[in-house]
């Protein structure tokens, strides 16, 4: 058997969604004989059922995870015992004695990693950070079914920002799977093909209020290349793991760089015209 941890710091990580890696435990007899640490890889909501399969993995143990995520590990196979909290190791203990049980904790995603063109959780593997709440898993006809969309997106002054139409090629992406935006799945959730639905989107809908501690600044010294850097610039930094993640240079001096790792998109209200193309 082949268990699975979301892992921080030796803890289990609270939003499964976001964890950078995952804590692998090889079980032989009810006894864990070895263990290993795997990176997501910026791997977003949509694709980690699949790394975790790709994995081998039989059991995964968790904080919050979302609806569309339970159906994903569902239709891979995966058990899930979600909930979880505290030691990694003593979580794993718990489970093969039989006292560690899925109390089915959903996440509430805001502030994903999307990227303006695809609203995608996957892209620029991110580093923010979503809460975990009790809040009701999404429901509508066309949750866990691959849509297929046409949208507009436009800011409250009516600047677009991005559209399908333009590209000529619909959105596709499976509703409810914490692949898109909250309030984008949401507004597809129940929809009927063919309908066009316009939707407006507070920041917790969309992509989450700036996070003041993704403003940092760094000593030039410490990232070779940085004196090239001009303000305003924006460039791909590295976290612990190695994983990239935009960032925005928002303030330099003869010492330090600062940057913003908020997406662009946080804090904004949006607008979307939405068509339903296709449910496969």
């Amino acid at each position: 058997m082949r268990i699975a941890v979301t892992y921080e710091d030796g803890n289990v990580f609270q939003h499964f969604g976001h964890t950078e890696t995952f804590k692998v435990y090889e079980v032989q007899d009810g006894k864990v004989v070895a263990s290993s640490i795997v990176g997501s890889n910026g791997t977003g909501h949509g694709a980690l059922a699949g790394l975790l399969s790709g994995q081998g993995i039989d059991v995964l143990i968790c904080g919050g995870i979302g609806g569309g995520a339970q159906a994903a590990l569902a239709e891979k196979g995966i058990e899930l015992c979600a909930g979880a909290s505290g030691d990694a190791d003593e979580a794993v203990a718990a489970y093969l004695r039989g006292e560690l049980k899925n109390t089915g904790a959903n996440c509430d995603h805001h502030g994903e990693g999307h990227s303006c063109g695809e609203h995608s959780c996957a892209d620029h593997g991110e580093d923010s950070r979503g809460g975990c709440s009790s809040k009701p898993e999404m429901k509508g006809k066309n949750i866990g079914k691959t849509c297929r969309t046409h949208y507009r997106g436009t800011f409250n002054d009516g600047t677009q920002f991005d559209s399908s139409y333009d590209r000529g090629e619909p959105l596709e992406f499976v509703c409810g799977a914490g692949q898109m935006i909250s309030g984008f799945d949401a507004a597809v959730a129940d929809m009927e093909v063919g309908q066009t639905v316009d939707i407006h989107l507070m920041p917790s809908e969309a992509y989450g209020e700036p996070r003041p501690e993704a403003v940092f600044t760094v000593e030039l010294a410490r990232l070779p290349g940085a004196e090239a850097l001009s303000v305003g610039q924006r460039i791909y930094l590295q976290n612990q793991f190695g994983q990239p993640f935009p960032a925005k240079v928002t303030a330099k001096d003869d010492k330090t760089i600062t940057f913003d790792a908020n997406h662009e998109m946080a804090g904004k209200e949006l607008n979307f015209h939405i068509e339903l193309v296709e449910v496969k």
